[in-house]
């Protein structure tokens, strides 16, 4: 098995990452929180349940956060990393189906896929995220049916070849448009998503112009020559029936 941690950064999630954390550490995995300017006991709460935790003074935004925690990754010496939110809405059962494919594949990134069952998901995110996913696919040459779903594997390869440079959630955006055009595979798997009451930290509106400018930014910037791996069709796992 690949040598990975998994990165969850988090703000404000003292009710949820206790079990977060305490079910992937019972599937001995290594556990990277990145606290970003939390006012609760996130943190505190992460490193009783064995996680290693990163933290922000103050708040700098997801993509700043999962920076950090990509450097951690690198200088740690991790194969990849698997990043998912601290909120208890991803299923670290669904861990083993990433890797089983890195092992079978190692394409440069795996990203879950919430539309194959999207059962539970708020009508506004679903039709922003089909909008989403439909650009991204075009403009990377290959088929992401869930471009916006932050549960991920990412191969190190990935993490040391493309510079990242958003703070904030339009990081998911740019390393997955930044790693086509250096010519990484990037895959996805079926997951499960478990959709509380609590209020999404993503307001779809506002997100969606933040993606559509980092859309156009990125498109109209000068590509870059590719790393071309062999074989860089995509691939879509099918869900489970």
């Amino acid at each position: 098995m690949a040598n990975i941690c998994v990165l969850i950064p988090v703000l404000n999630e003292a009710q949820a990452i206790s079990a977060v954390v305490s079910s992937l550490r019972a599937c001995s995995l290594d556990v990277v929180v990145i606290d970003d300017g939390s006012t609760d006991d996130s943190g505190a709460i992460a490193r009783q349940n064995g996680a290693t935790v990163i933290r922000h003074d103050v708040k700098k935004g997801k993509g700043q956060s999962l920076r950090d925690g990509f450097r951690h990754a690198l200088e740690h010496g991790y194969d990849g990393v698997i990043t998912m939110d601290g909120d208890g809405q991803h299923d670290a059962a669904d861990i083993g189906q990433f890797l089983e494919l890195v092992t079978r594949e190692r394409p440069g990134i795996v990203v879950g896929n919430r539309m194959a069952d999207p059962r539970g998901m708020p009508r506004v995110r679903y039709l922003t995220n089909r909008f989403m996913s439909s650009l991204i696919s075009r403009a990377c040459g290959q088929r992401i049916p869930d471009t916006q779903c932050g549960y991920r594997y990412i191969d190190s390869r990935v993490l040391r070849e493309v510079p990242l440079a958003s703070d904030d959630f339009e990081i998911e955006t740019e390393i997955l448009m930044k790693s086509a055009k250096r010519g990484f595979r990037i895959d996805s798997v079926p997951v499960t998503t478990i959709y509380r009451d609590e209020e999404s930290k993503i307001n779809p509106w506002k997100d969606t112009v933040r993606f559509i400018t980092y859309f156009i930014k990125e498109i109209r910037s000068p590509a870059r020559e590719n790393n071309q791996i062999t074989n860089n069709k995509s691939q879509t796992i099918p869900n489970k029936q």
